[in-house]
């Protein structure tokens, strides 16, 4: 058997929003971007540049409960994880694309990580694996 996660649903305040952060602040892709008149809602993906793995469904709050979580999905804990092959570049560009980020750059045993929100206050790793480590990514 072979099966993989393809998106993680992402609950945002606003479509267009959320893809100006996600498009113009941390440079992913948009990869759709459909209208579901039936459901009256929109499908929108978004992948970080070159990915071939997971995307981001960003999934606009259509009930109070959802909004509530907006920002806050995981209960205060790092979400997402953004893997790099060049941490310091994504680092200082996101820096200057204002960026915010709560957690300075920290060499560790498996990398280096800085954490940082996306516009609603999500926390993120940003990192870079060391060669050695499971997944990190591959360069040729």
């Amino acid at each position: 058997m072979k099966q993989s996660i393809v998106h993680i649903a992402l609950v945002v305040r606003d479509y267009d929003e959320a893809i100006d952060f996600y498009v113009n602040k941390l440079k992913f892709e948009l990869i759709e971007d459909t209208y579901q008149a039936e459901q009256d809602k929109r499908w929108v993906v978004v992948s970080p540049p070159g990915s071939s793995g997971v995307s981001l469904l960003l999934a606009r709050a259509s009930k109070p409960e959802q909004n509530d979580v907006i920002g806050n999905q995981t209960g205060g804990r790092v979400f997402l994880f953004l893997n790099t092959d060049d941490f310091w570049r994504d680092y200082h560009r996101m820096v200057a694309d204002g960026i915010k980020f709560v957690r300075p750059p920290q060499e560790q045993d498996y990398g280096t990580v800085a954490v940082f929100e996306d516009l609603y206050g999500n926390l993120w790793d940003l990192l870079q694996l060391n060669d050695d480590h499971p997944i990190s990514i591959k360069t040729s």
